[in-house]
């Protein structure tokens, strides 16, 4: 796999040798996955201190929920549901925590309550704000390409096409390209057929790019209409069937809400790929 320059994110070094585990919570009452915290936030930071000990490397919290069809939520409702969760997570966590976001003023917000990572679905192109928001306080960013809305050129071409567009935008902002993280977008305006060839092609878009590569299958309906039309609360062999493939393709973060278990299918992928030495035991 093509050699990538370490990032910083949050004061931790992200040096790419290993595959690393993004947490999701969802400060949302009516997230797809059905694992929403509302505005609990003592069990947010439950969930997220269980992740860290399961193996997460980064907490994404987000409170607008992205699902098909969804509907969009005023600024200030979304402020309300992330703002008091990253500020409760900052004084508790030893990982850097990521803002799932499209809008600037929230990602403003956020990253002065405590967040060092904007992950935006919009790949930049949502709020003409918010590459400025990424520059201004120099934290890095995810580019995700979001296929919802536009015609198809092909799978690989759609996705290229899309981050080129964001990363113009980063770079008109004066974000460096060492800051940037790439997210395909798996089931955001795909077929089922066109997200598992994503999946396929995972390998192209990195070295294509020479960027790091974040992969977020965890749960998404195309494993469960593969595997014959399962509920959301029975995908997890499925994700983790993707998870294992994408990183052998070359991902180099995973976005899961099942991080236990998926930190040990990235270990066991990553012996494989990246490879593997055993620990010397003590005498």
């Amino acid at each position: 796999m093509r050699e990538i320059a370490p990032m910083t994110i949050g004061g931790q070094p992200f040096l790419w040798d290993r595959t690393y585990i993004m947490g999701i919570i969802n400060a949302t009452p009516d997230s797809f996955s059905g694992d929403g915290v509302g505005y609990d936030v003592s069990l947010a930071v439950r969930r997220a201190l269980q992740m860290r000990r399961d193996g997460a490397h980064i907490i994404d919290v987000g409170g607008e929920s992205t699902r098909p069809g969804f509907e969009p939520i005023p600024v200030e409702e979304e402020l309300r549901r992330v703002l008091p969760v990253i500020r409760a997570l900052r004084g508790e966590l030893d990982i850097p925590i990521s803002i799932d976001t499209t809008k600037a003023k929230v990602a403003r917000k956020a990253i002065e309550a405590g967040a060092s990572l904007i992950n935006d679905v919009s790949g930049l192109l949502g709020d003409q704000d918010m590459a400025q928001v990424a520059a201004q306080y120099q934290v890095p960013v995810v580019i995700m390409h979001n296929q919802r809305g536009r015609p198809f050129i092909g799978v690989k071409e759609g996705i290229l096409a899309g981050w080129h567009q964001g990363l113009a935008r980063a770079r008109e902002a004066g974000i460096p390209e060492e800051s940037i993280i790439l997210d395909p977008g798996f089931n955001f305006g795909w077929s089922d057929e066109q997200a598992l060839e994503m999946v396929r092609r995972l390998g192209e878009l990195r070295k294509s790019m020479g960027r790091p590569i974040l992969f977020g299958p965890s749960r998404k309906s195309t494993i469960g209409k593969v595997l014959g039309g399962l509920p959301v609360q029975e995908r997890l062999e499925g994700t983790a069937a993707l998870i294992a493939l994408a990183i052998a393709q070359g991902a180099d973060i995973v976005r899961v809400h099942d991080v236990k278990e998926m930190a040990r299918v990235a270990r066991m992928a990553d012996a494989v790929v990246r490879g593997w030495r055993p620990q010397e035991v003590a005498s």
